[in-house]
């Protein structure tokens, strides 16, 4: 079975968060947890997601992406996204965050944009 637990990478001021293969309600509450801890606790500036593993996704993930987006520009941050898939991109693009998230092939590209 695989694992549907999120992995999060520090990169001085950029958190990279790898996103479990699926992105529902229920694994939305612990990222919603776990990431407000991590920007508690240290300073950072840019939240990058990596959907590269990722093959579903439903409206929770939808809101927690809006809701880290919102948050990082209130602080003068940014947030970007990588390695998601067709599917994925529909899924961001009807939810309106293919439009305000800037989304890129690699994690470096995703880093430095």
């Amino acid at each position: 079975m695989e694992e549907q637990t999120f992995r999060y990478e520090a990169k001085g001021q950029v958190l990279v968060i790898h996103m479990p293969k699926e992105l529902d309600h229920h694994n939305c509450r612990n990222l919603r947890y776990e990431t407000d801890l991590l920007l508690e606790e240290n300073y950072i500036t840019k939240i990058v997601f990596d959907f590269s593993k990722t093959v579903f996704m439903d409206s929770s993930g939808i809101g927690i992406l809006l809701n880290r987006y919102k948050q990082m520009e209130r602080s003068g941050g940014k947030t970007a996204i990588y390695g998601a898939r067709a599917q994925i991109l529909r899924v961001l693009a009807v939810g309106g965050i293919g439009k305000l998230v800037p989304q890129y092939d690699s994690k470096e590209a995703a880093i430095a944009g």
